[in-house]
């Protein structure tokens, strides 16, 4: 499987793009001194709290075999590249069918938000230890399920 541009329009089904290139409305703030590039992203808590997190993130080698894919039910968990290295996002529909899987180029510019419940591989950092802002849900209930996946594939 070979990796696809991260675009809003290919990664809509799955969440949102956090890039100024997507935002739909951009307001000058701060006097004029600053752009707002205005709700990229979508945060979903349920009735838990949102959470800001580092994760630091080791660099896999390609080709590169999945084995695990995760969602969190409870609420959505976004990803922004702190070190502008290019990385990967693989998601799916339904993790027991392999051609449901996908796969995104992301630029060390670009993040992304996983919609509650959105089936993805955890962390894929390609150039270098890289460390991530991660915003999700703190709370009450089971927030992470895993799947090991049951076939081969391989992200090249």
């Amino acid at each position: 499987m070979r990796p696809a541009p991260l675009t809003q329009e290919a990664f809509a089904p799955f969440g949102d793009v956090i890039d100024p290139a997507c935002a739909g409305e951009v307001r000058p703030i701060n006097q004029g001194t600053t752009d707002r590039f205005h709700r990229l992203a979508a945060v979903e808590v349920g009735d838990g709290r949102a959470i800001v997190s580092v994760f630091r993130g080791r660099p896999c080698a390609l080709p590169f075999r999945l084995r695990l894919m995760e969602r969190h039910p409870l609420g959505s968990q976004a990803f922004v590249p702190l070190q502008g290295r290019p990385w990967l996002a693989v998601v799916c529909r339904d993790p027991h069918d392999a051609s449901s899987y996908r796969a995104f180029a992301c630029g060390g510019d670009q993040g992304l938000n996983y919609a509650p419940g959105v089936w993805h591989h955890p962390l894929l950092a390609l150039e270098g230890v890289s460390d991530f802002l991660v915003v999700d849900r703190e709370g009450d209930g089971a927030n992470l399920e895993e799947v090991v996946v049951p076939f081969e594939i391989l992200v090249e």
